[in-house]
Formats: C-alpha cells, sequence, structure tokens
C-alpha cells in the first residue's frame, strides 16, 4: 500500500513569513506609495497606539490565564452572600480583583452559573470583570493622562453597568431564557498542568486581543485622515449624536477593554463624554460578545440581554460623564 501523507495545515506562522517575503520583495514600492503626507500621518497614529497599548493587553491577558489555571471559580461561589440582590455589588466588586478579558468573562459566568451561583451575580461579574479591573484602569489613566477623572468615570460608570444589569436580571430575568446547556456544571480542566493552562490561556487571548487592537488601531489611523475635520467638528458639536456613533462604534470595533483607552483617546476631536460612552459601551457588549454570549447561553438570552446591556451602558455612562466630567 502506498502510504497518504495528511495534507500540511497552513498556520498563522505561514501566513506570517508569506507577507514578510511580500513586504520585502515589494519595498521600493510600498516606500513610494507610504511617502504621502496622510499615510505617514496614519502610520503614526496607528503604530502609536499600538505601541502604547501593547504592554497593558499582554499585562490583561497574562492576568487572565492566571486567574483561568489558579482561581476556580468556585471560590467566587464561596464569597459571594445568599441574597441575590446582596450578591450582584459584590460580584462587581470582585471584577476589581478577579480581571479578566470580554473573551474570558462569559465562560467564567456560564460556570459560575453550573455550580449554582445565582444568574443576577453570574451576569455582574460577567460584566465588571473585564471592564473596572486594575490594568483597564491604569491604562485609561495613560491614555488620559491630563483627564485623571476619565478614571473615576469609567470606573462608576462600567460597575453602573453592571450591577443594574445584574438587579434587572433579578428582578425580570426568567430561567428560561438560559440555555439548559449553560446550568449543567462544567467538567474540570484536565489533560495539562497549571502553568500550561496559564500559557494556552494568555496565547489565545492575546492572539485573539491583538487581532482587535490592530484592527481598532487601523479604524482610528483611518479615522485621523479620511474623515475630513468639518465632520468631526460638526459632531462634536451635536453631543447626543456623538454619543450615538460612538456606542455603536464600540460595539462594531469589539476591542479588548485593555487597549481601547488608547483608541478613544486618539479620537481627540470629540468631546470627553462621547468617549466615555465608548469605553463604558464596550467591554460589555460588541459583535464577538454577542456571538459568545447566544453560543454559550444562548440565542434567547443573548436576544434579549444585548439590547438591554447596550442601552443601560449608555445611560450610566452619561451619568456617570455628568457627574464627574
Amino acid at each position: 500500500m502506498v502510504a497518504v501523507h495528511p495534507a500540511r495545515r497552513v498556520t498563522s506562522l505561514h501566513v506570517f513569513c508569506a507577507v514578510l517575503a511580500v513586504a520585502i520583495l515589494a519595498r521600493p514600492l510600498l516606500t513610494e506609495a507610504l511617502s504621502a503626507p496622510a499615510l505617514r500621518t496614519a502610520a503614526t497614529v496607528f503604530v502609536a497606539i499600538c505601541v502604547q497599548a501593547l504592554p497593558f493587553l499582554v499585562l490583561g491577558v497574562l492576568l487572565s490565564g492566571v486567574i483561568a489555571a489558579f482561581v476556580s471559580p468556585a471560590v467566587l461561589r464561596r464569597v459571594l452572600p445568599a441574597r441575590p440582590a446582596a450578591a450582584v455589588p459584590v460580584a462587581g466588586a470582585a471584577g476589581l480583583v478577579l480581571p479578566g478579558c470580554e473573551c474570558a468573562s462569559v465562560p467564567v459566568a456560564r460556570r459560575l452559573i453550573g455550580q449554582g451561583v445565582p444568574d443576577a451575580a453570574a451576569l455582574t461579574f460577567l460584566l465588571a470583570a473585564p471592564a473596572v479591573n486594575p490594568v483597564v484602569l491604569v491604562a485609561t489613566a495613560v491614555a488620559f493622562p491630563g483627564e485623571p477623572r476619565m478614571v473615576l468615570a469609567r470606573l462608576l460608570g462600567s460597575l453602573g453597568t453592571a450591577c443594574v444589569l445584574g438587579w434587572l436580571w433579578q428582578r425580570s430575568g426568567r430561567a428560561e431564557w438560559i440555555a439548559d446547556r449553560a446550568r449543567r456544571a462544567a467538567p474540570p480542566a484536565t489533560g495539562g498542568s497549571r502553568w500550561a493552562v496559564l500559557a494556552e490561556t494568555a496565547r489565545h487571548d492575546l492572539v485573539s486581543a491583538g487581532g482587535f487592537l490592530v484592527l481598532g488601531a487601523v479604524a482610528a489611523a483611518g479615522l485621523s485622515v479620511l474623515v475630513p475635520p468639518s465632520w468631526t467638528e460638526a459632531l462634536a458639536g451635536q453631543l447626543l449624536l456623538a454619543i450615538a456613533v460612538m456606542a455603536v462604534l464600540a460595539v462594531v470595533l469589539a476591542l479588548c477593554s485593555e487597549a481601547d483607552a488608547f483608541v478613544a483617546a486618539s479620537l481627540s476631536m470629540l468631546p470627553l463624554l462621547p468617549r466615555l460612552v465608548f469605553l463604558v459601551v464596550g467591554p460589555a457588549v460588541d459583535v464577538k460578545l454577542i456571538a459568545l454570549q447566544a453560543g454559550t447561553f444562548g440565542r434567547a438570552f443573548a436576544a434579549r440581554f444585548a439590547p438591554a446591556t447596550f442601552v443601560v451602558a449608555i445611560l450610566c455612562a452619561c451619568a456617570a460623564g455628568g457627574l464627574v466630567l
């Protein structure tokens, strides 16, 4: 018999090498094309955002890996009060000490529900962990060095969003809106050491979040050169329209919460309040989170939870901005 060799799988490393080879061969053409002032400006904005955000992104995914490897959801379940109404703010405050990216918070919330944690508390933690953790707050302070109030406003807006959604779910949510598969206890991770889990979680989150960081940096760079100044001036003068545009942009771009502050800071032509809305809405609801929630908790859950989160996040951001900014 003739042995059949399996087809070689094309990996991201192969793609990177191919792109690098093309870039080297086309260097003269690329140098001439990038000599335009607009492209140089866009490249400067892109590199600046990526360089500023990357350290916080790496730190965030490392902490997420540590939580996944060494902190069991049972720890949070034990410290939560028995009463759901009291468990909601405690779960929100837990986001300050148990950080996680948006993608990681969904399976953690699913495991909490499977272990018997009240739905309202688990969903509060889902929203709070990626939005109010120390890495995100420090990144916001670095991105807005002249506006320390943005850190407090983001903390209040994001924590308010998480708690309000938790209390709303406790009052109006129904158990049947969450798929039965999400209520079954997740099997314990096997097949590797805790360090292997940490490395794999960090690698997965870095690859995923890094792609969205690049997308956000490209979008910010494009906005800086493609959008006429008259448009941004008009948008800055229409506060409600600017808030709506930034909220939708946060949903579409789906940036990692450790990096979104640098994209928001680059949009300096807009007032602080619309940019605060961008920072509060993004970690709470975006296209990738909606897909993750639909796959984890069911479409019936996502169809109700995502629109409610979008509205509550905008309202809480405006309230925090009106109070602090």
